[in-house]
């Protein structure tokens, strides 16, 4: 049996603006978000996957001090295009985004990455993870991720399935997945998925 802990990265000024922060602003947390992720208890872990993007470091090394980390490139975050460090209000009146909205979130982001491009390569991403725990003999980890890249994850692995947006969670929350050889084996899937409480 496997305990991951899938952890979106604290705040950063950018997510305090509602901006689109993907994989090209590598920002560092906020003073607010370091302050959230201090005021909650999180389940324990023996090493920790992130994504190499600052925010996810930072929040890994604050919450789990001393415990190994690895970094995963294929973790980070969408490439958000036209869309990178903007927010609804900055983009209002632009023909792209409406498009964009319009279609649900579907339609690949302008100069960006498609949205099945990026499920897939998150997929990839948490499948070695996973694999790497595994083989490692590791029983409680913690993934430090984006907000897309957990509903990537999710959207793909979590049984019973749920929608891709329906995965959404707020910075610092998290998901706790529980995984069985077996199952995961035959069918990749995950037993079971709890939404964290502080």
């Amino acid at each position: 049996m496997l305990k991951m802990i899938l952890i979106r990265h604290g705040k950063t000024y950018g997510n305090t603006l509602g901006r689109y922060i993907g994989n090209r602003t590598d920002e560092s947390l906020c003073e607010e978000g370091i302050g959230l992720l201090r005021e909650r208890t999180y389940p324990p872990a023996e090493y920790v996957y992130a994504s190499p993007m600052r925010r996810c470091l930072e929040t890994a090394r604050e919450l789990y001090p001393g415990v190994p980390c690895e970094s995963n490139p294929l973790l980070t975050e969408c490439d958000f295009g036209a869309f990178e460090n903007k927010n609804y209000k900055e983009m209002s009146g632009d023909a792209r985004y409406q498009a964009w909205i319009d279609s649900g979130g579907t339609l690949p982001f302008p100069q960006g990455e498609s949205q099945e491009a990026f499920r897939k390569r998150c997929e990839k991403g948490f499948e070695q993870c996973v694999e790497d725990a595994w083989a490692k003999g590791r029983r409680q980890a913690a993934m430090v991720v984006h907000g897309g890249t957990i509903m990537s994850i999710l959207c793909r692995f979590a049984v019973p399935a749920g929608e891709y947006f329906g995965w959404q969670i707020k910075n610092g929350e998290y998901y706790e997945l529980t995984l069985e050889r077996g199952l995961w084996d035959k069918k990749r899937q995950i037993r079971s998925v709890e939404r964290g409480q502080f």
